[in-house]
């Protein structure tokens, strides 16, 4: 029988108001992704080497949170969440009104992703505080199944708008717009939370033992493959094949309904046959999917390419679930679950930094040698993570 909120969460605690806020701010998002790579490509005309430019600075802020927190490890986890949630709003609000340029575009996506990250760094920590003992994991993955579902409502209120409206600057703008007051919804029923929960410490410092070396090499690799889909695999869908804001909806939908469908099972995979063998696994199977990716309208009429492209991104968002095997991985390396804790956060720090640099190179690959020769690396880079993963020494229970 699944435990009710007040069985997960302490009495006193203000969980209500916190996951209402993930709720609307998780429409907010879907609406945004929604149509963020049509709007660049229709709108802003940004080429392939500036989706890379402007994927840059996206991520940028990823890499440079742990120096974000440090300056504000005087207030508490809820005083940080609000901050995020004031910083999106400008981001998106930025959105809705700045002109098509693309540096203004740019930096409007720079400002919502800081506020994003700022958020990102926090949620654990408020989970955590607000949660019964015994029940933080309930808790954790609550707080992320109710954000999904706002996610995914976004997505899906997008998919008939766009259906039956013609694609415009002013159209998106109204997108953007909707999506900002939600945000400010969020934040008004975040200031409700007047609990005071102490931040996460580890997302304060980088945490580097030579015990974690084989991971933190696996998350240079895993960032860097992740990155070349996450970015321009949406955007050859737009660019290439012209595939509408309803149509890449309707695509970030079906992905997000597998991965929570399909999530469960990859765990139980994972803890039946070993982290070894799915990390080595994942990867294998990211060289086909990197192939028909890649190669798929030189074998196949452009239509049909588009279709496999479109099924291709699913499979990629399912393998992607495997990288919890290197979460186990950490785990039976610690000594403890505060080592676990800070390892990964360094190895999330690792990975923003890797993305950063592949956003660019790619962007530029792509526009110079073509997509075959971006998806081909992509390709060759997941051979030396499955390589790598297979050196991986495991530990019995």
């Amino acid at each position: 029988m699944k435990d009710s909120l007040r069985e997960i969460y302490r009495d006193d605690a203000p969980y209500k108001p916190y996951l209402l806020s993930l709720l609307v701010i998780g429409i907010a998002v879907g609406l945004q992704k929604g149509v963020m790579d049509n709007y660049l490509a229709e709108i802003v005309s940004m080429g392939e080497f500036d989706r890379g430019i402007a994927e840059f600075f996206r991520e940028l802020p990823g890499l440079l949170l742990v120096g974000i927190l440090a300056v504000l490890y005087r207030f508490s986890a809820e005083k940080i969440f609000k901050i995020g949630a004031v910083v999106m709003v400008i981001g998106m609000g930025m959105l809705s009104i700045v002109p098509a340029s693309r540096v203004l575009v740019t930096l409007s996506i720079c400002i919502f992703s800081l506020g994003e990250h700022i958020q990102l760094g926090m949620k654990n920590s408020i989970g955590i505080n607000y949660a019964r003992p015994g029940k933080s994991g309930l808790s954790l993955g609550k707080q992320v199944s109710v954000q999904d579902m706002g996610t995914l409502a976004g997505y899906l209120v997008i998919i008939p708008i766009f259906i039956f409206m013609d694609s415009s600057s002013t159209l998106f703008r109204l997108v953007f717009a909707v999506a900002a007051a939600l945000i400010l919804v969020g934040f008004a029923s975040s200031t409700k939370m007047q609990s005071s929960s102490e931040t996460d410490k580890n997302r304060r410092r980088f945490y580097f033992r030579k015990k974690f070396t084989k991971y933190y090499i696996l998350e240079v690799t895993y960032g860097a493959r992740k990155q070349v889909f996450f970015t321009f695999g949406p955007y050859l869908l737009v660019l290439h094949f012209g595939a509408s804001a309803s149509t890449m909806s309707l695509l970030f939908a079906i992905s997000a309904i597998c991965g929570s469908i399909l999530s469960p099972y990859v765990g139980k995979l994972i803890d039946r046959i070993g982290y070894k063998i799915v990390m080595v696994a994942d990867t294998l199977l990211l060289v086909i999917v990197c192939f028909f990716y890649g190669f798929s309208e030189h074998f196949f009429p452009t239509n049909v390419a588009f279709v496999i492209c479109c099924a291709m991104y699913v499979m990629d968002s399912i393998i992607s679930l495997a990288s919890m095997a290197s979460n186990v991985y950490v785990q039976s390396l610690s000594d403890s679950p505060e080592e676990t804790r800070a390892t990964i956060a360094t190895g999330v720090s690792v990975n923003h930094l890797v993305t950063i640099f592949v956003a660019l190179l790619g962007g530029w690959v792509w526009k110079v040698t073509g997509i075959e020769t971006l998806f081909t690396i992509s390709a060759i880079i997941g051979l030396f993570n499955s390589a790598f993963a297979a050196t991986i020494k495991t530990r019995k229970a």
